[in-house]
């Protein structure tokens, strides 16, 4: 299974734009912080994550307010078929509070 869930805040985001065949997509970075409990001692998290959307969500996705965090739902791929860079594909946004 390919699943990736992470809170997050949309840092940066490009102008939506068109695949050649028409799908509307965003390209964003998200930036995590957390505190993680491994093995009883508690972890200071924090990362930057290139992401994107692709079709019905992009338009979604592109009306987030930057700086805000939102509970994304997706997977993981590789940037392009001969790259060993992951791209975090969003399929779902919940807000949080």
């Amino acid at each position: 299974m390919n699943q990736f869930q992470l809170v997050a805040q949309v840092v940066e985001r490009e102008v939506l734009r068109y695949t050649p065949a028409g799908i509307p997509i965003v390209n964003a970075t998200l930036a995590h912080s957390s505190q993680q409990l491994e093995a009883n001692v508690v972890r200071l998290v924090e990362f930057e994550i290139s992401a994107l959307a692709v079709g019905e969500i992009s338009g979604r996705f592109n009306q987030l307010e930057l700086g805000c965090s939102h509970h994304f739902t997706g997977f993981m791929a590789r940037k392009n078929r001969n790259s060993k860079s992951l791209v975090f594909h969003i399929v779902d946004i919940e807000t949080t509070n």
